[in-house]
């Protein structure tokens, strides 16, 4: 009779990933932002790891985790095969759907600067598919399934446009607003994410001013720009993401004075040549018909 010995079980996959994303961002809580899991599911997973492998993988601290003498020793090993991993995903991707393109967005891109932007690059590019994700954070292109990136920042890897925000308003409201000092006397709109961008505006092109603007403060841009065309009051405005409504003249910009916050609206690319309908996509969306 024959005998079939159990073969040895391998790592859990999950489990693998989980201590890969924590060992590199430094932390469970970083691991759990990036794999949309709690980070006590990521606690468990590398429990259940240094368990197959008989080795703590971290040591745990007052102060969080840092990598054990093992954990130190496979990281490179581990990043090096999780990255080929993403490597080999990619092209199976191409290759499957070599005119599908997915692209991910901070939420106020997609909505505001990208959306408008759609119908256009359909119809020069009508074999392409374009699906769009919207995210807090840019992903990891080296290990998520999305071909282009679109965010604001500091080292994108193709720029399109620098940051300028002012403040802007209907036309209605702006008659009511011909200085600085009458944001007293109005709503101030904000977005919870660019919380600082009126104290930087104020401190740059009116010091002089003892304006506190106070307002409604907004969790989606998208929603404080549909509040200020609705005349609910001054937003301050990211020029990109308010463009089309300056040139159509629903909002206004009633003071002079633009302040550069630093940043990009740019695009991160996956490391390599892009294909040949991506290509062609990032070649629209820098040129001036579509900017």
């Amino acid at each position: 009779m024959a005998i079939k010995p159990p073969r040895p079980k391998g790592p859990p996959l999950n489990a693998m990933r989980a201590f890969e994303a924590a060992a590199r961002l430094g932390g469970f809580t970083n691991a759990a932002d990036e794999l949309c899991v709690t980070q006590g599911a990521v606690a468990q997973q590398i429990k259940t790891l240094e368990g197959w492998a008989g080795a703590p993988l971290f040591e745990r601290k007052a102060q969080g985790v840092v990598l054990s003498r093992v954990g130190q020793q496979v990281l490179p090993s581990v990043i090096e095969a999780f990255d080929a991993m993403g490597h080999a995903v990619l092209e199976l991707q191409q290759a499957a759907s070599p005119h599908r393109i997915h692209i991910a967005a901070l939420p106020a891109v997609a909505q505001l600067w990208l959306s408008p932007r759609l119908p256009e690059l359909r119809a020069m590019m009508p074999e392409i598919e374009i699906s769009v994700t919207a995210l807090e954070q840019a992903p990891n292109l080296a290990r998520e399934p999305f071909d282009l990136a679109l965010f604001y920042g500091a080292n994108a890897d193709q720029d399109i446009v620098r940051d300028r925000i002012f403040p802007v308003c209907t036309p209605a409201l702006g008659r009511k607003v011909t200085s600085v000092a009458d944001l007293k006397g109005v709503p101030c709109l904000s977005d919870a994410v660019w919380a600082d961008d009126w104290t930087l505006w104020l401190r740059t092109e009116a010091p002089q001013e003892d304006v506190i603007p106070r307002g409604p403060v907004y969790s989606l841009y998208a929603l404080a720009v549909e509040e200020a065309l609705n005349g609910a009051g001054v937003l301050m405005a990211h020029e990109a993401l308010v463009q089309r409504h300056l040139e159509s003249g629903a909002l206004i910009a009633p003071f002079e004075g633009a302040v550069e916050t630093g940043q990009t609206l740019g695009m991160q690319l996956r490391d390599g040549k892009p294909r040949p309908a991506l290509a062609a996509l990032i070649k629209l969306l820098l040129s001036e018909s579509s900017l």
